[in-house]
């Protein structure tokens, strides 16, 4: 047997095993091999299914690039590979995302079988908007990464969603609460889909306070996005005029600089130096 294989992403429950789609079954029953994180927890999984896996792998982020190759080899004899991770969709802070991208440049097929994702979960029961969001994964640890990235998100118009260990929570949204503005909205899910499921929302600060007693499990935060930014008064406009004229700019030169900063109209913002007095 030869030609264009197959690699078949499963989705596998966050928490509740009632998630694990009939498809799901069925595509770990079929696969040539079954790729993932933990042979132990996968294996646990395939028994409560009642899946008899032709063969197991680890693929995981240790692992990916050197079991690369030799997927790829089973791929080109035709094979059907199933890849998971220990829980959700692989390819989101999981492996799978580099196999994905070396069997669709070898010709292969990829096929998904859609179901848990704790983003998707904790976005739509978060109570914040959801019609335009970003997932930024695990937000850098330390130092000045941290620290650009969360600059960078402040002033991000839509939703944020971004995963968090339970030990580094607290101090994550304190950094939130310091970068974002205190009373940001933020909804804080922890085990998502397990008998202890929680969701809290509140502000930054009080979500802070919330995660001082360290939470358990699995965490996801989902932030509001930045507030839209008022248009300057003529005041502020005036002001900001005047200070480029002091400093030796023409009428025309601090107009186009006042305009810039402030994203308004060169003309009218022209028109308004007209008027000021000379001197």
């Amino acid at each position: 047997m030869s030609g264009p294989g197959t690699v078949v992403l499963v989705a596998t429950p966050i928490g509740n095993l009632g998630d694990l789609a009939p498809r799901a079954i069925d595509e770990l029953t079929r696969a040539h091999v079954v790729c993932c994180e933990d042979t132990r927890r996968t294996g646990r999984l395939l028994q409560h299914a009642g899946v008899r896996a032709n063969a197991l792998c680890v693929v995981n982020d240790h692992t990916e690039l050197a079991m690369i190759p030799k997927l790829l080899a089973r791929l080109d004899a035709g094979e059907r590979i199933a890849l998971v991770t220990d829980a959700g969709t692989p390819g989101i802070s999981d492996p799978g995302e580099r196999l994905v991208a070396a069997a669709v440049s070898a010709g292969h097929c990829i096929l998904v079988v859609p179901g848990p994702s704790a983003v998707i979960a904790a976005l739509v029961s978060s109570g914040l908007p959801t019609s335009r969001f970003v997932f930024e994964g695990f937000l850098p640890r330390k130092g000045a990464a941290r620290l650009i990235r969360l600059r960078e998100l402040a002033i991000e118009r839509r939703t944020v969603v971004c995963y968090e260990s339970p030990h580094r929570v607290a101090q994550t949204l304190i950094d939130l609460a310091a970068t974002f503005g205190a009373s940001r909205r933020v909804a804080v899910a922890r085990e998502l889909t397990k008998l202890h499921e929680e969701v809290f929302r509140g502000t930054l600060v009080q979500a802070a306070a919330w995660a001082e007693i360290e939470p358990r499990g699995e965490i996801v935060l989902v932030i509001d996005g930045a507030p839209e930014p008022q248009p300057p008064t003529q005041d502020t406009l005036v002001d900001a005029l005047k200070m480029h004229l002091a400093g030796g700019l023409s009428v025309r030169d601090a107009s186009a600089e006042v305009a810039v900063t402030f994203g308004a109209s060169r003309r009218e913002i022209y028109a308004l130096a007209l008027t000021l007095p000379r001197g």
